[in-house]
């Protein structure tokens, strides 16, 4: 029995697939156990690290302002966001089975792109807040209230529950009837895609539009934000106020750049590479999350005054 949306074809010549293979990154046979170890440090590191910054944001009284409050949603996303596809690629690592069932893979793609986009909304917003904590600081607290900040993190939380949705519909709308390898160490729409039995151009126009147009605006957006923050820092007259102004943003802007590095090199590239779809997502997905909390450690020092 076929689905109602897989193909004729598919129907009466193909088998539907319930479960696809993960094929793992490329060119590491062999080094498995390494690996295993590596990853399991940083995934480790990356918990510990998050959770205590957020530890240390919920218990101290001195934190609860609104940059404190988007840091502490990053690291829930940080910590979710390895989560996804670390244990699966952790498992098949120690020899346990590559497979993943069918609703497993549109699961994972799903949340990949949710906490993924989430992330990306959310250091726009905390581009955001720092421009107005530098450029209008008088007004800062009236203009990132309360309701403000819990208005714009639901407005990341619903945009990216979209934009996850629309990309995994599309994708697992297609039929898919074998092939079944995956060829990589999760299921992203590059990898998935070709397995599918029937034309995938719709998918793959919204798919690249989509998340293009979404980093593409994210990204025009901070760097508006920063170029007001640092002509705004330029006119500070005290050396040592410049300084600690551009401590507070330093951190936000090379965590920024570690995340849209990646997303750039796999999802705006004009060919695909078998290197960059497994090697670049790694970073992303795995040793980034680990960096913010050393990133972010600077700004567990008294508040800054402008």
């Amino acid at each position: 029995f076929c689905p109602l949306l897989y193909s004729a074809s598919c129907m009466r010549n193909h088998t539907p697939v319930t479960e696809f293979l993960l094929m793992g990154i490329p060119h590491t046979q062999g080094l498995e156990h390494a690996l295993f170890v590596f990853f399991l440090t940083f995934y480790l590191l990356t918990l510990v690290g998050n959770l205590l910054i957020l530890l240390a944001i919920l218990t101290s009284s001195n934190l609860h302002t609104p940059m404190y409050f988007f840091l502490g949603n990053l690291s829930v996303f940080d910590i979710f966001f390895p989560s996804v596809s670390s244990p699966k690629m952790m498992l098949y690592l120690l020899g346990r089975s590559r497979t993943i069932s069918y609703q497993g893979c549109a699961c994972q793609l799903f949340f990949y792109h949710f906490l993924g986009c989430t992330e990306c909304f959310l250091y726009t917003v905390m581009a955001y807040d720092r421009f107005a904590a530098i450029c209008h600081p008088l007004r800062y607290m009236a203009i990132m209230n309360p309701r403000v900040c819990t208005i714009l993190t639901l407005s990341t939380w619903m945009g990216s529950s979209v934009h996850a949705s629309v990309l995994t519909f599309l994708v697992f709308k297609l039929p898919y009837c074998g092939p079944k390898e995956v060829g990589n160490f999760f299921c992203d729409i590059s990898v998935v895609l070709p397995l599918a039995c029937a034309d995938t151009s719709l998918a793959q126009t919204v798919s690249f539009t989509n998340v293009g147009v979404v980093a593409l605006l994210c990204f025009l957006l901070v760097l508006t934000s920063y170029t007001r923050i640092v002509i705004s820092i330029l006119r500070i007259s005290s050396s040592e106020g410049r300084h600690r102004a551009f401590s507070t943003c330093s951190a936000h802007l090379t965590s920024v750049l570690l995340f849209y590095g990646p997303v750039v090199l796999v999802y705006l590239q004009p060919a695909s590479s078998s290197w960059l779809e497994s090697v670049v997502p790694l970073f992303n997905n795995i040793v980034t999350p680990s960096l913010n909390p050393l990133i972010y450690r600077a700004l567990f020092c008294p508040l800054y005054k402008y």
